[in-house]
């Protein structure tokens, strides 16, 4: 029974408060046991915070016996990516060269929205070092793998949230996205994740990155996804380019179907090569976008390659962020992220400027794209899980993890939001993601479409659930 409370959604537990057929404690005990038989295998936590869990989930059960419940996701077990920092936490950015004990004295803007309504927050989970690939492994915490399969990656760089959310540890998970880093895990390890509009859900501190990164939820559901947003978007002070308060309930309007929506489907974007086992998957996924009513379209890719402007916005964020490391620590950073910091220290401002009038076109080739499509699909990610600890797959030729992510990194740039959903298994049973982009700050529309298309490919928990 403990494991089954742990992979209901946020959604039902709180039905369950409602009607008093479950508590919050009861919630957060099962999912600390999921976390303490199941992360020595798959190292989805760097830091658990069991003690403050269970306390907060007890004011969270008086409240709802009193029926006096905080807010809208008051006693849902929920994490935080260890890149984004929280009260009384030590955020360590999955460096090595941060201090071991030193504790944020404040919450970040997603944590202090998500506490203000309720949320048991129960730790911190694993990210590469400052978030910089689309896998997660780190030299702090070491290799984190995929719940469907120990020996594959499972994405990154929110990696850890995204097993905690496939095994049951935790409802509700605080990912960030710079290049895919919520859509990349999202879709090698089965779980849905949205990377919102940028600007909708602020941060603080603000990524080395800058602004190709974005914050958002990931989950079991849909209706956690939006459920998630609604409590976090919204303005913050500290960060200036969070975009004004709307005040909007991402849960209306969920269920409103496909009909009337155009769909465009590029299969690879002109420029990315893709697994045939997940080209055929998400072939037949957008074939079930049309049988629920949306006209859906084969598009001709409506940008070139931008992988040369994405690495300039990134390699000079790596080197920002290097630059921040005390001389004497630096050779505790990951060896490739020193690679391409080395590289991002090269460029000149001119090559910079260029790069941010090369995102400008892209961003008018998608806005043009958008007058004639509500939506654009692709597959998540163009690959399949392969060998964790690696960045790109053994023998593939491939440098660097832009290679194989050509499906999202052009959306950072261009800041829309973005939605993976699981649409399909490998033969070797691994996930394979749907991606769908929608027109820039119109986060509620791509969510009524994944919830469309969840109907036919709900959630489905990985084989083995006893790993240990």
């Amino acid at each position: 029974m403990s494991d089954d409370i742990a992979l209901l959604t946020a959604g039902a537990l709180l039905r369950h408060y409602r009607h008093g057929s479950l508590s919050p404690v009861e919630v957060t005990r099962a999912a600390l046991d999921r976390i303490e038989r199941l992360n020595g295998a798959v190292k989805a936590f760097i830091f658990v915070d069991a003690e403050g869990a269970l306390a907060a989930a007890k004011e969270s059960e008086r409240r709802w016996r009193d029926g006096r419940p905080l807010g809208l996701v008051d006693g849902v077990p929920t994490t935080v990516k260890d890149v984004v920092v929280a009260a009384g936490w030590t955020t360590r950015f999955g460096s090595l060269t941060s201090e071991p004990d030193n504790p944020s004295p404040h919450d970040g803007p997603s944590v202090a929205r998500l506490r203000a309504q309720g949320a048991v927050l129960l730790g911190l989970t694993a990210s590469p070092e400052f978030g910089w690939k689309g896998l997660t492994d780190s030299p702090l915490a070491g290799i984190t793998r995929n719940p469907w399969d120990l020996s594959r990656t499972p994405g990154g760089s929110s990696g850890g949230a995204a097993g905690a959310a496939a095994l049951g540890m935790g409802a509700l998970h605080i990912g960030t996205d710079g290049g895919g880093s919520i859509r990349i895990p999202a879709g090698l390890s089965g779980v849905f994740g949205l990377k919102p509009a940028f600007g909708r859900v602020a941060a603080f501190p603000f990524s080395p990155f800058g602004t190709v990164s974005h914050v958002g939820p990931m989950a079991r559901s849909v209706e956690d996804l939006a459920l998630m947003l609604t409590v976090m978007a919204g303005p913050d002070p500290r960060d200036p380019h969070s975009l004004p308060a709307s005040h909007q309930d991402y849960r209306v309007g969920l269920e409103a179907g496909l009909a009337g929506l155009k769909i465009g489907f590029s299969p690879d974007l002109g420029f990315v090569r893709v697994d045939p086992e997940v080209a055929a998957a998400v072939a037949q996924a957008v074939e079930t976008l049309a049988d629920l009513g949306a006209t859906v379209e084969t598009v001709e890719p409506p940008f070139e390659a931008p992988l040369e402007t994405f690495h300039t916005h990134w390699f000079a964020g790596a080197a920002r962020r290097l630059s921040l490391v005390p001389e004497d620590k630096r050779r505790l950073c990951d060896p490739a992220f020193r690679e391409i910091a080395a590289i991002g220290g090269t460029y000149s401002l001119a090559q910079y400027q260029q790069a941010m009038a090369d995102r400008e076109d892209l961003q008018r080739a998608m806005r043009a794209f958008h007058q004639d499509y509500d939506l654009l699909a692709t597959p998540s990610v163009a690959i399949p899980a392969f060998e964790a600890g690696l960045e790109v797959p053994e023998g593939s030729g491939l440098e660097r993890w832009t290679e194989w992510a050509g499906f999202s990194y052009p959306f950072n740039l261009t800041q829309q939001p973005a939605c993976s959903l699981p649409c399909g298994l490998t033969a070797a049973g691994l996930p394979i993601g749907l991606q769908l982009v929608g027109p820039r700050y119109d986060d509620a529309l791509v969510l009524r479409a994944a919830r469309a298309f969840e109907t036919t490919r709900p959630f489905q928990a990985p084989p083995k659930p006893s790993l240990r």
